[in-house]
């Protein structure tokens, strides 16, 4: 559904309130996502380094380097979705206004 379509356009007020409720969900989105990261490289890389290899590393390959790297920026951007909709979503049940837009 489109919010703007369906509501008046978001006052700048709502935008403002919006705020605080939009970092605190990305910081807890950060380090949610952090752990979800950490546990499934653990099972996908079981018995190596349980630490996900940084950009400069010198012991994994470029390719599991460039693997760990793509299932960080996957897990990140999803939970950092989950967490921006489902704060939005949250903030209009108790604000009436949708915050984007």
């Amino acid at each position: 559904m489109n919010h703007s379509a369906a509501r008046h356009p978001t006052s700048t007020s709502a935008k403002i309130l919006y705020r605080p409720v939009g970092m605190a969900g990305s910081i807890l989105g950060g380090l949610l996502a952090n752990v979800i990261f950490k546990k499934i490289w653990q099972q996908a890389a079981p018995g190596q380094r349980p630490d996900p290899p940084g950009a400069l590393a010198t012991g994994p390959s470029f390719t599991t380097i460039l693997l760990a790297a793509a299932l960080q920026g996957t897990i990140f951007s999803v939970v950092k979705t989950l967490i921006d909709r489902g704060g939005a979503r949250v903030f209009t049940r108790w604000s009436g206004e949708w915050p984007g837009d």
